[in-house]
């Protein structure tokens, strides 16, 4: 293989892991700050992928517009899901391994409610539609323009949303919460105000993922799952309630996938993807950029 060869190989290996990043910090986000293990994190996504491509093709809407739309209403979504599902749960529990438990039952039930929600309203086929599909050279490697826009837009969205939790104090409250919950409620940060706000980002994020994969996959209902399960393998690379920890697994991951398929072959994807999770967890199970 030439140099360049090489480079087109990890390029997209890292446009993928900026996908793979984005879901994941939002779902890390949920579980890092408010130990909810949301198992339909994904069908979120999937949710902004067919509101995309029905806004595009039915209305002529460029996705530019409709990702910070997707954001807005799967937030919405989001806030108003916790409020009434894992509020709730969180009120009644004993304590957190209980709300764990429960959350994780809640997380399936919303998962097969939103993948029959979508049959319902869009059917199983296969859906898809052109936008920037041209092919562009950068130094010497060859990409299509959209693969570039969603490498571009969920690598600034998941270094802005670190940068917020590093430098805002939202950001600081955000970090107490997650090293000590007790402790950050002592000095006045109101988590009957954050959590909603913080799990409806988290989806609004996955709702953005899925709406920049519109521009260059074929989406169905069932879309979402694979993503949930890659956006526990990164956690488990990054850290769990680490975000920058999460954008780095999840460039790592991406990486690792397009090295592996490359050599092996494409089918052995989830084999790849669980062998790194396996090994991380066997050699680093507190992930691979933590401090213990």
């Amino acid at each position: 293989m030439s140099l360049v060869s090489w480079a087109e190989l990890i390029a997209g290996g890292l446009i993928t892991g900026g996908i793979y990043a984005l879901v994941a910090i939002g779902l890390n986000l949920q579980y890092g700050l408010m130990r909810i293990m949301n198992i339909s994190h994904g069908e979120f996504l999937m949710l902004g992928a067919f509101l995309t491509w029905w806004a595009h093709t039915a209305f002529g809407i460029s996705p530019f517009v409709l990702m910070p739309l997707a954001f807005v209403l799967l937030a919405a979504l989001g806030m108003l899901i916790h409020v009434l599902c894992f509020r709730r749960l969180a009120a009644r529990a004993p304590n957190v391994d209980v709300f764990e438990a429960r959350s994780l039952m809640v997380g399936f039930g919303l998962m097969f409610a939103v993948q029959n929600a979508a049959l319902i309203a869009w059917g199983g086929d296969l859906r898809g539609y052109e936008y920037l599909a041209q092919p562009v050279e950068v130094a010497g490697m060859r990409f299509t323009e959209n693969k570039l826009v969603i490498f571009g837009v969920a690598l600034a969205l998941s270094l802005g949303f670190v940068a917020l939790l590093k430098f805002t104090l939202l950001g600081k409250a955000v970090r107490a919460l997650m090293q000590s919950p007790t402790g950050a409620q002592l000095v006045g940060i109101n988590t009957r105000r954050l959590h909603p706000l913080m799990f409806g980002v988290g989806l609004g994020l996955s709702g953005v993922a899925g709406a920049l994969l519109s521009m260059t996959y074929e989406i169905t209902p069932s879309m979402g799952e694979p993503y949930t399960v890659t956006a526990l393998i990164v956690i488990t690379l990054g850290g769990f309630g680490s975000i920058a920890g999460s954008l780095a697994g999840g460039l790592l991951l991406g990486v690792v996938e397009a090295l592996g398929m490359h050599f092996s072959s494409p089918s052995l994807k989830m084999l790849l993807s669980y062998g790194v999770f396996i090994a991380v967890l066997l050699w680093r199970p507190n992930g691979l950029f933590s401090r213990k």
